[in-house]
């Protein structure tokens, strides 16, 4: 497997990054078979595993804390911290008091001395980046971190940060963790340019389209799947726009097939072909499905082929506005409103 450099960092980084939000009760609650499926992709050449505190409220972690044990040195390890881990409403966000507790437990869970690259799962409207850039600094200096990142946050919040990081003379979030499939392409518009010009790696999530670009949702299987950790509107199948995506998977599942790779592979190898992209983040559940994954890592589509799937969904077109997990801060309704408050 070719290594790829993770931004300015000096860090190599394996083209795909194992995601590890189904070890656990969201996915496979067999800690046994977990271990087992990262250990292979250790085995595979993958050395870099992505989780959050949040992933089966901490399980997850620990899974992954246990797979790495006599490992550990050989792992680039990143997790994640914002979302809500209890009803108490002070045990979430990026505020200077959550993260400097939150991420002793992240610790805790991933036996672990040292987190490897520590990001922000959402960006905050309500808290100052100066805030959550601080006490992310602080850990650095203390030897808890080594990196700091952000996930889903705009081009204006991105450069934001930045410039933050460099005025207040603060650690800079080294990466950032948008959603990326040929279904949902937004981020070449925006996202991704903001990225290279900053020099900050890009690892993208849901190369499948949360499941839609693996061929088991098809055009004469309508049945949507079930899932607690996906929003119901993604996979409402009497939505046009879902309905637009039917149609995708089967010409893209046609191109695939000429090209003499699955749907799986076409997907995923889609998004590490971008120059853009340092690593796609897959998150197998069973053994099968990683296995599925792994030749995606040496497949080179051509030229032609992506002009082909550049005419099915254009770049920058995001297929389903739903599938977009930034911007929803902005776009609100009260957000929107032209007139003073």
């Amino acid at each position: 497997m070719e290594y790829r450099p993770l931004g300015r960092t000096g860090v190599k980084v394996s083209p795909l990054c194992l995601g590890a939000m189904m070890f656990g009760p969201w996915g496979n609650d067999d800690r046994a078979d977990s271990i087992g499926i990262i250990h292979r992709g250790l085995d595979a050449g993958i050395n870099f595993v992505d989780t959050a505190d949040v992933y089966s409220g901490g399980v997850s972690e620990e899974i992954v804390g246990q797979a790495l044990e006599g490992r550990r040195d050989d792992v680039f390890l990143a997790t994640k911290f914002f979302m809500p881990m209890s009803e108490d409403p002070n045990q979430r966000g990026g505020s200077r008091r959550w993260i400097i507790r939150e991420v002793e437990d992240s610790l805790r869970r991933l036996n672990t001395d040292y987190i490897d690259l520590y990001q922000v799962h959402r960006p905050s409207p309500d808290t100052d980046v100066e805030e959550t850039l601080g006490a992310l600094t602080d850990l650095v200096r203390q030897g808890k971190v080594r990196y700091i990142g952000s996930s889903s946050y705009s081009g204006s919040q991105i450069a934001e940060a930045q410039w933050a990081s460099r005025e207040r003379n603060l650690e800079r979030f080294v990466t950032e963790q948008p959603p990326y499939s040929i279904l949902v392409r937004g981020i070449e518009e925006d996202i991704l340019p903001t990225v290279q010009r900053h020099g900050m790696g890009t690892l993208t999530y849901s190369p499948l389209g949360g499941g839609w670009l693996s061929g088991r949702w098809r055009k004469d299987s309508a049945s949507a799947p079930t899932s607690s950790a996906r929003p119901s509107a993604r996979f409402d199948m009497t939505s046009p726009a879902n309905q637009r995506k039917l149609d995708v998977v089967e010409d893209l599942a046609l191109l695939a097939e000429e090209a003499g790779l699955t749907l799986i592979e076409l997907a995923i190898a889609f998004v590490i072909n971008h120059p853009g992209v340092t690593s796609a983040i897959v998150g197998p559940r069973t053994m099968e499905q990683l296995e599925s994954y792994l030749p995606a890592a040496d497949t080179i589509l051509t030229a032609d082929l992506l002009d082909r799937i550049d005419k099915l969904v254009a770049p920058g077109v995001t297929v389903n506005p739903d599938d977009n997990s930034y911007g929803a801060h902005e776009l609100t309704a009260h957000a929107r409103r032209r007139t003073r408050p």
